[in-house]
């Protein structure tokens, strides 16, 4: 697992000795990184499961200016940590113990919103659903923001709330990303 371009390109990340993390595949992440494209540069990123900070940390690369990794595992937050400071990112990243949803909602009372969220949970565990609930009530991305899901390809995808749209789905393999654009609705000109 190495990041693929931008300011540490090359660099190879620190991995688990355990198969409990399941880093997302450099060739899909290269994908997704280049369906992001430029729009990753100079934004805030919150990497809602955090495992060993890949998709976060590739961000960084490409230009993100600010990093949120949130994590449950005291050994994940521990690569996190390791490969933060291998990359020497330490100024733009904050690392978090705890329960993602409980997090985000926090996050939000605290005023934080974000450009990209990335939601790459344990497959088959309800996680995605859980974040889009949550969304509903505290939409922690910024109008214009997504939600980047990585998902089984036997999972489906749960209902979307109001002014969240999922404008784009590629499949690798046994895996799905999904893009989910948050826009409010624009009021009518009266």
């Amino acid at each position: 697992m190495r990041i693929i371009t931008g300011r540490a390109r090359g660099l190879k990340l620190n991995v688990p000795k355990n198969y409990d993390v399941r880093p997302t595949a450099d060739r899909v992440k290269e994908s997704l990184f280049n369906i992001i494209g430029s729009r990753i540069v100079d934004v805030k990123v919150l990497d809602l499961f955090a495992g060993t900070g890949n998709l976060g940390l590739e961000a960084w690369s490409r230009g993100a200016s600010d990093i949120t990794f949130i994590d449950i595992s005291r050994e994940s937050l521990k690569l996190v940590q390791s490969n933060i400071e291998k990359c020497k990112a330490q100024e733009a990243c904050h690392v978090l113990k705890g329960n993602c949803v409980d997090i985000a909602v926090n996050l939000y009372k605290k005023g934080e919103r974000f450009d990209f969220v990335f939601c790459d949970p344990p497959y088959s565990k309800g996680w995605i659903e859980k974040i889009v609930d949550v969304l509903q009530n505290y939409p922690f991305l910024n109008d214009g923001g997504y939600l980047i899901v990585e998902r089984s390809a036997h999972d489906e995808l749960p209902v979307l709330p109001k002014d969240y749209t999922c404008t784009r789905t590629e499949k690798y393999g046994e895996t799905k990303i999904d893009f989910i654009l948050y826009e409010l609705a624009k009021k009518l000109e009266e």
